[in-house]
């Protein structure tokens, strides 16, 4: 249940705070008080849409916030909870709960199975096709709950077991299509006759190639004046140096030194002249490198990263392949397991159908007793159950939908292609009477569902609501007169006016003040007679 709500700057609500309680709720008061702001407001922080037009005049941003109290969750910590929604009119959007940021999609979906809003214009879950065989299967109970649990045990082993033969190339056109690619990849690697460190080796050669006439026109020079000037020039020394090389045992030594580098000048001169020699390259070897290149480039991209990367990926390939070609024993006892799976889920699926088809039968009974009350007696509904041959879902071989005919004669519709917003209020009444046992949404919230609705309808409406309220919190905006005094809480929604400014406020009534308020809206005005009325109305609850 919503124990506190808080919302800050929507519309004319500047900042309201509601402590709600268990039961039956109402909120009445004038048109334009901001009762539907209330209600927009929780749809708002249940994930709906929001426009900054709703942000109150003068402010920047909007809040709402809701403290829950979840009695049946097992786990203490989980059991209070504080949902919060910020939006600001840059459009930036802030949703928490219990502290934690979470996306608007994520917050919607947490949301549905806390709060269900029925308006006038509002879908719900209920409205939601795919969860009315989860309506149903809870309306059946025991009978079928273990069946379901079996039968999704098998369900999920065959998920299990189809993945495992898909991952081992189970499926025979996919098979086929991956051997082709796989033997095409490995050719394309294999052919490349790669070779570890041939990148490097083959990135210097382009880089020499590239650079082929400065490097020529450098060696050239180095060359010349090693050749021509600096050997010339170290010969001419060891001649003078020889003839006093026997006077001082120093000049001996210069000399044998400068002998030594004129060894070493010509040793590397004749290295240069080889260079010289290696730096010539033909048109040829340089396209045949930058093919190369090319290829490896494109074999990197598909690949690996490196040459050992693409290497390692071609054993994989190889070894894939032969996986592939001895995979057809294993595979085809992991199709005897999934068909022997699937004839035990058919089995199963044929008896829940069963069932579901008998309960349809007495749900449809016992909403249609609720829509007499509700003074729709023309009116018939239909629980259909689709049993679909080989189509396998987690709840068995079965589609459920919600069906509607409002006059005799009509066919058979689905509950949103209803028309009147007074037919639908109703028919969502009943149903949410006879599923309020098994409905495990906390929290109901009713945005003026009596509208369309007086009289007899209008006093078993408020029976409904009352039944409703026994096993969930309803918050219900209303100006019928019947469900104001069913109410466990009244509430009145008014206008304020602090320094020229227009705001909603809000209290829990006593109950002087509700028997007020009842004869207010039940006479438009509080007389005696009103008073009178309404107290009768409260004693009849």
């Amino acid at each position: 249940m919503i124990t506190t709500l808080n919302i800050k700057n929507i519309g004319i609500i500047n900042d309201l705070t509601i402590d709600l309680n268990e039961g039956f709720n109402v909120l009445t008061g004038e048109t334009g008080a901001g009762k539907s702001l209330i209600i927009d407001s929780l749809g708002i922080l249940c994930g709906g849409r929001f426009s900054k037009e709703m942000i109150r005049k003068g402010e920047n941003h909007s809040y709402v916030e809701a403290s829950i109290y979840l009695p049946n969750v097992k786990n203490e910590e989980e059991k209070n909870i504080i949902v919060t929604r910020e939006i600001y009119s840059n459009g930036r959007n802030t949703c928490k709960i219990n502290g934690r940021l979470v996306t608007v999609s994520e917050l919607k979906n947490f949301m549905r199975y806390i709060i269900d809003i029925h308006g006038q214009n509002d879908n719900q879950k209920i409205l939601d096709q795919s969860s009315h065989i989860e309506y149903l299967d809870l309306y059946i109970g025991e009978e079928l709950e273990k069946l379901k649990s079996n039968y999704k045990d098998l369900y999920n082993k065959r998920i299990e077991l189809k993945k495992e033969l898909k991952n081992n190339f189970g499926d025979e056109k996919e098979r086929q299509r991956q051997l082709d690619l796989l033997k095409y990849q490995y050719e394309e690697i294999n052919n490349a006759d790669l070779k570890i460190g041939e990148e490097l080796e083959l990135e210097t050669n382009r880089k020499i190639m590239m650079n082929a006439e400065k490097i020529s026109e450098s060696i050239n020079i180095v060359e010349d004046s090693l050749t021509e000037k600096a050997v010339d020039a170290i010969n001419e020394s060891i001649r003078a140096l020889e003839k006093i090389e026997n006077i001082d045992e120093t000049y001996s030594e210069k000399l044998n030194t400068l002998k030594n580098i004129y060894y070493d000048i010509q040793e590397l001169s004749r290295d240069i002249v080889g260079m010289k020699q290696d730096n010539y390259f033909d048109e040829e070897q340089r396209q045949i490198t930058e093919e190369r290149l090319d290829m490896i480039f494109s074999l990197k991209r598909k690949y690996g990263n490196s040459i050992e990367e693409i290497l390692k990926y071609g054993e994989q390939i190889k070894n894939d392949i032969e996986k592939i070609g001895n995979a057809d024993e294993y595979n085809n006892e992991l199709k005897e397991q999934i068909i022997n799976i699937e004839s035990k889920m058919k089995e199963l699926a044929l008896t829940m159908s069963e069932i579901r088809k008998e309960y349809a039968i007495k749900l449809n009974s016992k909403i249609n007793c609720e829509l007499e009350d509700l003074e729709m007696k023309k009116a018939e509904f239909m629980v259909e159950v689709n049993y679909e041959e080989n189509k396998f879902n987690i709840n068995g071989l079965d589609t459920v939908e919600f069906l509607i005919k409002t006059n005799v004669g009509e066919e058979y519709k689905s509950l949103i292609k209803i028309a009147s917003g007074g037919e639908m209020s109703r028919i969502m009444l009943a149903i949410k009477t006879v599923l309020a046992d098994v409905d495990k949404v906390p929290v109901m919230i009713f945005d003026e569902i009596d509208t369309g609705i007086s009289g007899k309808a209008s006093r078993a409406l408020s029976e409904k609501m009352k039944i409703i309220a026994k096993k969930h919190q309803i918050l219900c905006i209303t100006h019928n007169a019947n469900l104001a005094a069913r109410a466990d809480s009244n509430y009145l929604i008014y206008k304020i006016v602090e320094d020229n400014k227009t705001k909603t406020n809000i209290r829990l009534l006593t109950e002087q003040e509700t028997i007020e308020e009842i004869a207010r809206i039940s006479s438009g005005e509080v007389t005696k007679i009103a008073i009178e009325h309404a107290i009768e109305m409260r004693k009849a609850v």
